[in-house]
């Protein structure tokens, strides 16, 4: 371990920035040449996406967890936060903003602006921060900057003189682009003499140590000795060690105002030390926490089983273990007749689930089964209460229910020109609204929509990149609820209900997929011996029916010749057989027909 470092650092030589971008374009790659050019990093030792901690971030090209490094360059110190790219951890990347005076605003020079590009720099913006626009990639074939820092100067406003070209991959212009950050990102203003507030923006489990938390400390100052109240879970906790990531980890005695490090106070749960928690020092408090927390609010839910029903206790320790390093993943138990025991769990949103699906299938070598993601509905009751729902088997009976109210997004889509069309026919297709159309150049269209969360759950990205060949891109934020027509659809399978399959739909789109469920299960259960009838109800009105034939027996076959009425009485014995066959049989619904039906389209 390197010793703590004790001499104090001048405030007027720190610069403080994010690298913010969409998804692949380029911010991993740009990390990886900051830490090459100001020798952090022994080339030995140098590898692609060097700050990407996880397997599944360098397998998929994303950052997942926000990461903080100190690297020197000419005599400045800078402190680089990477943060996620996707939608999904929006919250994160407005946390990781609010540690930071400026940002590098990365666009990729073969794509152009894409729909998270706009988001995170209206984050930087609303939080005041010095924007740096560079165009990376030029030194592909496709790249075309000039289209590029148009779009750029008439999108965001940034004269495209003041735009800079770079290859993150080649290195050229990224010298250049970090003298921009000396001269054009502001030194950071907190004052060391004041009360101690920190900012954290990440934190992460490890099994030895305890909660690792990277902070940025806006006032005050922090030693080995603090005493730290977490304002916002009311904890308190003692510093056990203080530190800089150099890349790796450096212990240090103080951490001032304008600095960026992590802290290790003996936290046991992710949860008592959230992004945007702010820390102060027990003996000499801040008034106030910082602005800008906010409790993970889960978007999407699913159950998710083990498929095989004796994992479920090894299933139960791998979300503990899960949400020791990730406090967003909520999950309760529940049981579902067709899949057995299980869990609830709730996600910030597809990407997350994904994600979090993969991490325990891999890191706990688990086989899970998921069952279609849902939405969080709010329910007004005949009797004037209010519940909420996430489970679509939770749904009251029809004539409980007054009104449903669904949550809405607000959701911006870029998308070149010639996709304009498909693009508002798939939007219409979902119960979209348009709010507003704008030209960013000639080829390239900005929309955005009001739209129903539950109908972006099951498979609308993938729908949109179909349509347009992978060059549109969404964004969306959270814009309330609405009421709607809303109805629970039931598979029953030889008139008995499997929870599994329940889903609420809208009312216009039942039938669909009713029969989309209906006939994908005929295909996938395995004839019986007797019919069975495959039925999808809205309450006790069936909207849709398949059925399974029976497979047969040819009980005519040691019938040579002879009397009709003899092989008339053979059929109709049969018959009788299977009719109380199938009062009394039991259709087992196979778990590959589960997997196949439960794939999203």
């Amino acid at each position: 371990m390197n010793k703590p470092s004790q001499h104090k650092i001048d405030q007027s030589k720190i610069r403080n920035f994010s690298i913010i971008s969409h998804v692949d374009h380029g911010k991993s790659t740009l990390s990886d040449r900051i830490l090459e050019i100001t020798k952090a990093v022994d080339p030995r030792n140098m590898r692609a996406q060097y700050l990407d901690s996880m397997d599944i971030e360098r397998e998929r090209g994303i950052t997942i967890k926000a990461q903080n490094v100190r690297v020197r360059w000419k005599d400045y110190i800078f402190n680089l936060i990477d943060t996620p790219g996707h939608v999904d951890f929006g919250y994160e990347v407005s946390r990781s903003l609010a540690a930071c005076e400026g940002v590098i605003l990365l666009v990729d020079s073969t794509q152009g602006i894409q729909a998270q590009t706009l988001a995170n720099c209206y984050l930087a913006v609303d939080s005041n921060l010095e924007i740096i626009s560079v165009l990376n990639k030029i030194d592909l074939p496709a790249s075309d900057t000039q289209r590029c820092k148009e779009e750029i100067e008439q999108t965001l406003g940034i004269p495209e003189e003041e735009v800079l070209s770079i290859s993150a991959k080649t290195g050229e212009g990224v010298a250049a682009l970090l003298d921009r950050v000396i001269e054009k990102i502001p030194p950071p203003i907190g004052d060391p003499n004041s009360p101690l507030q920190a900012l954290i923006f990440d934190s992460y489990f490890d099994q030895f140590r305890g909660v690792v938390s990277s902070l940025r400390v806006i006032n005050g100052q922090m030693s080995n000795k603090t005493k730290l109240l977490f304002m916002h879970s009311k904890s308190t906790h003692e510093v056990e060690e203080i530190g800089t990531r150099n890349p790796d980890p450096t212990p240090c005695n103080v951490l001032s105002a304008g600095e960026v490090g992590y802290v290790i106070a003996n936290v046991r749960n992710v949860s008592d030390a959230p992004p945007g928690e702010t820390i102060t020092d027990i003996g000499k408090p801040a008034t106030e926490p910082l602005s800008g927390y906010k409790q993970p609010q889960p978007m999407v839910y699913c159950g998710i089983y083990p498929i095989d029903g004796d994992e479920f206790t090894e299933l139960k320790e791998a979300l503990i273990k899960l949400k020791l390093n990730d406090a967003s993943v909520t999950f309760e138990p529940e049981t579902s007749s067709a899949l057995g025991f299980g869990f609830r769990c709730g996600f910030l949103g597809l990407l997350h689930m994904e994600i979090v699906r993969e991490r325990l299938e891999r890191e706990f070598n688990l086989s899970l089964i998921a069952t279609s993601p849902s939405v969080n509905y709010k329910i007004k009751l005949t009797n004037n209460t209010e519940i909420e729902i996430d489970n679509p088997n939770d749904l009251p009976s029809a004539n409980q229910i007054l009104e449903i109210q669904e949550p809405i997004l607000s959701a911006t889509i870029l998308t070149p020109a010639e996709y304009t069309g498909t693009v508002m026919e798939l939007c219409q297709q979902r119960r979209a609204e348009m709010i507003k159309m704008e030209y960013l150049s000639q080829d390239r269209v900005e929309l955005v929509y009001r739209l129903p969360l539950g109908e972006v759950v099951v498979d609308f990205f993938d729908s949109l990149k179909s349509r347009t060949k992978g060059y549109a891109s969404l964004d969306y934020d959270q814009a309330g609820y609405q009421t709607a027509n809303l109805v629970k659809v039931e598979l029953l399978i030889n008139a008995i209900p499997v929870d599994a399959f329940s889903t609420i739909v809208h009312k216009s789109k039942a039938q669909d997929y009713g029969k989309k469920m209906t006939e994908k299960l005929r295909e996938l259960i395995p004839r019986q011996l007797f019919d069975v009838p495959i039925q999808a109800a809205i309450g006790g009105k069936i909207i849709s029916r398949e059925t399974i034939k029976a497979r047969r027996k040819d009980v005519l076959a040691k019938c040579y010749g002879g009397d009709i009425t003899r092989k008339r009485k053979l059929l109709e014995k049969q018959k009788e057989g299977k009719k109380r066959m199938k009062n009394i049989g039991r259709v087992e619904v196979p778990q590959e027909a589960f997997i196949s039906a439960l794939k999203i389209d």
